[in-house]
């Protein structure tokens, strides 16, 4: 059953260390648990959720800096559950800044700015993404200076990796193509059941 809410979150998502910036805008209601955030972000982003993650932000309650996200492995203690936490608990005009890790191999880190609080729109079926630029990397291309070695691969036909990188990455890459129209939000639900069974 989904909670009522009023309020919606507008928040910018940019992907560090890469120029031009590959950003998102998405909005999402205030009963969000970072988990659902979690979610709307990969499927905003076109991140495919095959990896760990985490939060860090300040919490306004204990004022000091923590990390949410999927407790794993010998660390796990140390990260709160994300499903557990309220973004209402966290985020605020006043304290706006999160930063959001992707891939602990990869280390893609985000920026996660909350823009304003808005009143609910009737007609809009939320979470929805209302802008952006620019495609994600692929999954596992090696972080930032893999990313630019890949660019770099397969707009070169002379370049040794050319053809391979070209096959592992369906036959074509545009780094600067983004449509709202191709995101779609899966149940955040549905999401966390099937990470727990994995």
């Amino acid at each position: 059953m989904k909670k009522r809410y009023n309020q919606v979150y507008q928040f910018k998502i940019s992907l560090k260390g890469i120029k031009p910036t590959i950003w998102r805008r998405i909005q999402v209601p205030e009963t969000y648990t970072f988990w659902d955030l979690h979610v709307a972000i990969q499927d905003a982003m076109g991140w495919e959720d095959y990896h760990l993650h985490e939060f860090r932000m300040m919490n306004p309650a204990v004022v000091e800096n923590v990390k949410i996200g999927y407790p794993d492995g010998e660390y796990g203690m140390l990260i709160l559950k994300g499903w557990e936490q309220w973004i209402s608990d966290y985020f605020s005009m006043g304290n706006s800044l999160a930063e959001y890790i992707y891939d602990f191999g990869d280390n893609w880190k985000h920026i996660i700015r909350l823009e304003r609080m808005i009143t609910r729109s009737k007609k809009i079926d939320y979470p929805v993404c209302i802008a952006g630029e620019r495609a994600c990397p692929p999954e596992d291309c090696g972080s930032y200076r893999g990313y630019e070695n890949f660019l770099k691969a397969i707009s070169d036909p002379n370049h040794e990796q050319h053809k391979e990188l070209l096959r592992w990455i369906g036959g074509e890459f545009d780094a600067e193509h983004f449509d709202i129209k191709e995101v779609f939000f899966d149940d955040p639900e549905d999401r966390l059941k099937d990470a727990i069974n994995r």
